[in-house]
């Protein structure tokens, strides 16, 4: 079973992820890694930590001689910005005291932490709850990346709406979503004009110290039929794709292929009509986003996140303090104005992980070549029975 650990609090020395469960023989490097990170990077809408944090990983286990052991994978990220919190986030006890931060702000998990764990200072569960903590989610996710390539399996991202500037067209083909981080790495929007739209939007907002949301669309294509199952509810692809995806910060809903549009038409006018082309069997079409029944059908996996604004403003909002119980205002904490263009990536790393698990439940090995003997074996059967029918 593929699994993730991730560990680590926004201002502390650093972020942690752990991986347990990767096939033997995976090739991996520092620079795949990296350049994930890179892609979650981004200064444009960003508050002025962006400015401060370069990341880059260290791995320090679970690979050698640039491939995986089958033991657990163990990433660090460094915050470089823990220089400057070393006094409210040391590790061991002092006297020295700090101010507690005791106003809660709507919309994170501040309040509803700070009372389920029994905390008198927000900063406890504001640290963990920051969305800084998916920068070990993306380390992660680029490993198993470099697994699901071994398959032909490709992931990629694209923004189709920020505020109520929306994409007004789907993506040509894979490729242009794959390669709109080098054309335009601020928005990341496929078309041009569209991109200049949301990027006024945002400095507009910016100016008024407000935030803003959006929805990114998560493609992967290259999937094999047959991964998830039917048998049980918890097993069932979609499921666990949106479970993963609405566990990213500030997302509120998961849409996997046109669910939404089709919610709202007759049954005969959204079927995927099934034909038989090349010897097997495909689809004319793809509204159901590559999913039947909680199985992949060999089509693109397509989803749609929805992410709300941001809660974190630039002026305070009307709260109560969990200390005096007295009306108050929220402190100003720095934040982003719009994390949308950053977010597709984090969507990515979380989608990987749930292919790459099914991956390894349809096909496992103790190394990469036993799953690949598997998967070569499957295909091959797939083949046989499709040209006998």
């Amino acid at each position: 079973m593929l699994r993730l650990l991730t560990a680590g609090e926004s201002h502390g020395p650093a972020c942690v992820a752990i991986i347990e469960g990767m096939p033997a023989g995976v090739a991996v490097s520092i620079d795949d890694i990296n350049q994930e990170l890179k892609r979650r990077h981004s200064d444009f809408g960003r508050g002025g930590r962006g400015l401060i944090e370069k990341d880059e990983a260290e791995i320090l286990a679970g690979i050698r001689y640039g491939k995986t052991l089958g033991s657990p994978i163990a990433l660090v990220i460094r915050n470089l910005d823990f220089t400057n919190w070393q006094a409210e986030m040391r590790i061991e006890n002092s006297d020295e005291e700090t101010a507690k931060l005791t106003r809660p702000r709507s919309g994170h998990a501040d309040l509803t932490g700070a009372l389920k764990y029994g905390h008198d200072d927000i900063r406890n569960v504001s640290e963990r709850a920051s969305a800084r903590e998916t920068v070990a989610r993306v380390a992660a996710g680029a490993v198993v990346k470099r697994l699901l390539a071994e398959f032909e399996i490709k992931i990629g991202s694209h923004t189709v709406q920020i505020g109520s500037v929306k994409l007004s067209r789907p993506p040509r083909n894979f490729q242009e979503v794959a390669s709109v981080f080098d054309i335009d790495p601020d928005i990341r929007c496929i078309d041009p004009e569209t991109s200049r739209e949301m990027k006024e939007t945002i400095l507009d907002v910016r100016t008024r110290q407000d935030t803003l949301g959006g929805v990114v669309e998560v493609i992967a294509t290259g999937i094999p039929v047959g991964l998830g199952s039917v048998m049980h509810y918890d097993r069932r692809l979609d499921g666990r794709i949106a479970q993963a995806l609405m566990s990213v910060p500030s997302v509120k809903a998961v849409e996997i292929g046109n669910a939404i549009e089709v919610a709202a038409m007759f049954g005969s006018e959204v079927q995927d009509v099934i034909s038989f082309k090349d010897h097997r069997f495909v689809r004319e079409t793809n509204r159901i986003g590559g999913i039947e029944g909680g199985i992949s059908n060999g089509e693109d996996i397509i989803c749609r996140v929805y992410h709300k604004p941001i809660s974190t403003l630039g002026n305070p909002s009307p709260t109560i303090d969990i200390e005096t119980h007295q009306p108050a205002l929220t402190a100003i904490e720095r934040s982003d104005i719009c994390i949308v263009p950053r977010a597709g990536v984090v969507s990515e790393a979380m989608l990987a992980l749930v292919l790459g698990q099914a991956m390894i439940e349809k096909f496992g090995g103790d190394h990469l070549n036993e799953m690949k003997r598997n998967f070569s074996n499957y295909i091959k059967s797939l083949d046989r029975d499709q040209i006998s029918t």
